[in-house]
């Protein structure tokens, strides 16, 4: 019974999330870079929104990460997003 609702709930996780990767967002891509490294190793490791504002990203976006970092999950996005040096993609319907 223990397995199955571990199944059902990594799958509910999965689904819910499927959405948001399905979909481009408005962000762009930049460089990775050894700034973009330690950015995004900060936003996985210390605090999601540190590596946002290790890349000099805009306040809004830093304050975003920061408080969506109260979610476990939320750290790998914001790894991905400091690791690649996005810009944009603030709100927008999106993160």
């Amino acid at each position: 019974m223990k397995k199955i609702l571990t199944t059902v709930l990594l799958m509910t996780v999965l689904f819910v999330a499927a959405p948001v990767f399905a979909t481009p967002t408005e962000g762009t891509p930049g460089n990775v870079s050894g700034r973009s490294v330690v950015a995004g190793l900060a936003s996985l490791i210390i605090w999601p929104g540190l590596g946002q504002l290790i890349n000099d990203n805009p306040v809004d976006k830093n304050v975003t990460h920061a408080v969506l970092g109260l979610t476990g999950i939320f750290r790998l996005w914001s790894f991905y997003d400091g690791l690649v040096d996005r810009t944009g993609g603030v709100w927008h319907n999106r993160i």
